[in-house]
């Protein structure tokens, strides 16, 4: 096997919602394996606070405002980026939102944004890549799913429900495009310390206890945790790896936790 199979050189990679956090990290990972970097946010402000970041780590992105639930919006961004940066190759299906309320609390309006901006959104993108992926002969899309894509939780119902149907669209798009040399693949992130988990963190505080127990690796992941994974989804080494969640949870879906002492 060439080293060079895992090179993202000469390709171009959008990764929505990518101003910061977990989308940040992989299209950071990204442009050190050599690709072009295209993010999304949905304002201005946003936009270039990302441009902003990624210039202080010496990378040239590529940012565009863009409501990813809006599907003429995200239309007109793709027929840009390609007409500006180039054909995108990898598209990651990164940006979305969690809504933590009951069930029997939550309204349908709610409900349906986060069903919306995590199941909708990334339809709409794909649908959008598609066709110049398949003219283009080869396409990756990795679509972010979660430990929701498997397991409920109190109060995620909504979450959940879009997580649990990313995973299906996954396995969907593999069906219907694989003959187009275009993998499909979901990547699922377990309990990852970010700037939006760090009250959850504090020693002491019992969900950060549970979550450290649940993990038989004994911590929080980091983002740079995800980035390996990523780049082996985006690059040519996962050429026939196609439907699949790569989940990198520390083997918490492994796991059914430790045993009380008698």
């Amino acid at each position: 096997m060439e080293q060079n199979q895992f090179s993202l050189e000469g390709k171009v990679a959008l990764v929505t919602g990518a101003s910061y956090g977990i989308g940040f990290a992989l299209a950071s990972a990204y442009a050190k394996a050599g690709a072009t970097i295209v993010f999304n946010d949905i304002k201005q402000e946003l936009v270039d606070k990302g441009i902003a970041s990624y210039n202080e780590i010496g990378i040239k992105a590529h940012g565009y405002v863009c409501d990813v639930t809006n599907e003429d919006m995200v239309n007109e961004m793709i027929a840009k980026i390609e007409e500006e940066v180039g054909v995108i190759d990898i598209l990651v299906n990164n940006a979305g939102i969690i809504k933590r309320i009951p069930m029997c609390e939550m309204s349908a309006a709610d409900f349906r944004q986060v069903i919306d901006v995590d199941l909708n959104a990334p339809f709409i993108l794909s649908k959008a890549v598609i066709p110049s992926m398949i003219k283009k002969g080869h396409g990756k899309i990795i679509n972010i799913c979660s430990m929701m894509s498997e397991l409920g939780r109190e109060t995620v119902s909504a979450y959940a429900a879009a997580k649990g149907g990313l995973k299906m669209l996954t396995k969907n798009i593999c069906s219907e495009y694989g003959e187009f040399n275009i993998q499909c693949n979901g990547l699922g992130p377990g309990y990852i310390a970010t700037p939006q988990t760090e009250p959850l963190r504090v020693q002491g505080n019992p969900f950060n206890d549970f979550i450290i127990a649940k993990t038989p690796a004994g911590r929080w992941g980091t983002p740079e945790d995800l980035m390996g994974p990523a780049v082996f989804l985006a690059s040519d080494a996962s050429n026939f790896v196609n439907g699949q969640v790569l989940y990198v949870d520390g083997g918490i879906l492994a796991y059914i936790g430790k045993q009380p002492v008698s």
